[in-house]
């Protein structure tokens, strides 16, 4: 009987890790672009929060779900900011956005059921599907559109053993900002078969075109939808691990057994600082998402002059998904650009089966870094 880490390796995407790993090797000049982290740090008004109550004390243990003033800002915040309605008493603090994820599959997905996902798609969801003992299934969105949320494709590759459906909005890899009307049949189709949605929505709160609207806040069926969020990506918190699971109190009740019996709680001083960020100035976020939405624009702009390069607008996150227009293994290119032009980009491969020859790139780089960085690709493309 395979044990845990056999299903892990058996799941793991590993073409990303690889290109860190020779970045970090080669070392020198590099434009890393393949790295999905702000390049702000922390708003020093959170910073500050959190060394007052850690001198003030708060150095132990809370409540499993969280500090009632976490989750009480965490719940506002998302029907201020989203239109998700939870009560304090609805929502866990987790470790992260990933624990989360981790949480709300476990919470959903039996032993040999399975988790649905669009493509292409963060490559660890296929692990936390292993980790349930379930089985993971990507279902490719036609990159014809852009890799828009094709509900039709994903109702149809529904069955009885279809435990839940994960739909990531704003999409990593892709920036692509999904439709809710696609979102809302998804989580109809998904109530018919028993099945939940897991919404990860950490990156809600850099959506560039529109609103940054939630999927539970526009469905006809909120119970069967789980929102995950993060501190981490809209405040610039990688490192505080600080992120939230939302859903139904049954749901959450059984949530925070599993929580208390691997984590206890998160960090008590990082809820400290989730509440200064929540409740706090928004003007250190407001200019971090100028900034983040400018690049953007430079990314588009930039795209559309390289011959034969293309990719989807993105609309959140900040990630582009690029079409090198060559007939060669993500990997391959990837591996030639960093070793003959000092750039580093993501191998599409590691982000499903669908889009083998793709390349994801992060503008959660400087303006001078991102231009600079196809500069490079547009002589390596050139070259290759």
């Amino acid at each position: 009987m395979p044990t845990p880490t056999d299903r892990v390796r058996n799941a793991d995407r590993s073409s990303i890790r690889v290109m860190y790993d020779l970045a970090q090797q080669q070392g020198g000049d590099l434009v890393r672009l393949e790295v999905g982290e702000p390049d702000f740090d922390t708003p020093g008004h959170v910073i500050d929060a959190a060394a007052d109550a850690a001198r003030g004390g708060a150095t132990h243990y809370t409540s499993n779900a969280g500090l009632l003033d976490c989750r009480r800002a965490i719940s506002d915040t998302l029907v201020r900011d989203y239109g998700v309605e939870h009560d304090p008493d609805e929502v866990v603090v987790t470790v992260g956005g990933m624990e989360a994820l981790h949480l709300a599959t476990l919470a959903t997905v039996s032993p040999g059921e399975e988790l649905l996902v669009p493509g292409p798609t963060w490559p660890n969801y296929a692990t936390q599907a292993a980790l349930a003992d379930g089985t993971f299934r990507e279902v490719p969105m036609p990159a014809e559109t852009g890799f828009a949320l094709d509900a039709d494709r994903v109702i149809d590759a529904m069955s009885e053993d279809t435990a839940a459906v994960v739909l990531t909005t704003p999409s990593n890899p892709t920036g692509r900002v999904f439709d809710p009307e696609e979102c809302r049949a998804v989580v109809e189709a998904a109530a018919d078969h028993d099945a939940y949605v897991i919404a990860d929505e950490v990156y809600l709160g850099l959506t560039y075109d529109g609103p940054a609207e939630g999927i539970a806040a526009y469905t006809g069926h909120p119970d069967h939808v789980l929102t995950v969020g993060s501190c981490s990506k809209r405040y610039a918190m990688t490192g505080w691990r600080l992120g939230w699971l939302a859903g139904d109190d049954h749901v959450i009740d059984d949530v925070v057994r599993v929580h208390e019996s691997t984590t206890a709680c998160a960090s008590s001083v990082a809820q400290h600082a989730a509440i200064a960020a929540l409740t706090g100035p928004q003007e250190p976020y407001e200019e971090m998402y100028d900034a983040f939405r400018e690049r953007r624009d430079l990314v588009v702009d930039r795209v559309e002059g390289i011959d034969g390069l293309s990719c989807p607008r993105p609309e959140g996150a900040f990630y582009a998904y690029l079409d090198p227009g060559l007939d060669a293994p993500a990997i391959d290119v990837a591996k030639f650009l960093l070793r003959e032009h000092g750039v580093v980009l993501a191998p599409g491969d590691g982000f499903g089966d669908s889009t083998p020859g793709r390349l994801r790139l992060s503008f959660a780089n400087s303006t001078e870094r991102i231009e600079e960085g196809f500069d490079r690709i547009e002589a390596g493309l050139a070259e290759y």
